[in-house]
């Protein structure tokens, strides 16, 4: 599972399987249904610090890992449209077409609507331990994750900013 490149798993194929989505789109349903918005975050939290902890271990090479992560990641997203700005002190995460909110939409599933969230609550705990925070703003197909040190400064992460999806 290991490998030398930004993204700590090796793939032989050059783009993932969009369907997956819909997996994904079913699970936070399921978990939500069944232990409520809660359970719903302490699972992305668990997924965050446990399934991404080879993540979270590049991350500590500094903000310019983690913008070459976030590259690799969506170059392999079926129909990302995403742009990654990296600068000493944040990188930018523009995302302009969402892979998994059009792929559910194009399939016409009924998206979870706080489906949004998973990408702070998962990336957040991902970079916990890397000294990383995210901020995310936008959603429901496009958004700006801003990816900076953590600090005791830092303002919380304002739920409100992520906007549901439909």
């Amino acid at each position: 599972m290991n490998s030398s490149g930004p993204l700590p798993y090796v793939d032989t194929k050059p783009v993932g399987a969009a369907d997956f989505y819909f997996a994904i789109n079913a699970t936070f349903r399921f978990i939500l249904a069944r232990y409520g918005v809660e359970g719903l975050r302490r699972y992305w939290r668990e997924i965050g610090s446990g399934y991404y902890a080879p993540v979270s271990e590049r991350w500590r090479g500094g903000l310019g890992a983690v913008a070459e992560y976030w590259r690799a990641f969506f170059a392999a997203e079926p129909g990302a449209e995403v742009e990654v700005h990296a600068s000493a002190d944040e990188v930018r995460v523009e995302v302009k077409t969402c892979p998994a909110i059009k792929h559910l939409r194009a399939g016409g599933r009924d998206i979870v609507q706080c489906f949004c969230q998973h990408c702070f609550y998962v990336s957040d705990t991902i970079g916990e331990s890397a000294g990383v925070a995210v901020r995310v703003s936008g959603g429901n197909g496009a958004c700006v994750q801003r990816f900076v040190p953590r600090t005791p400064t830092l303002a919380p992460q304002d739920l409100a900013q992520i906007e549901e999806a439909r």
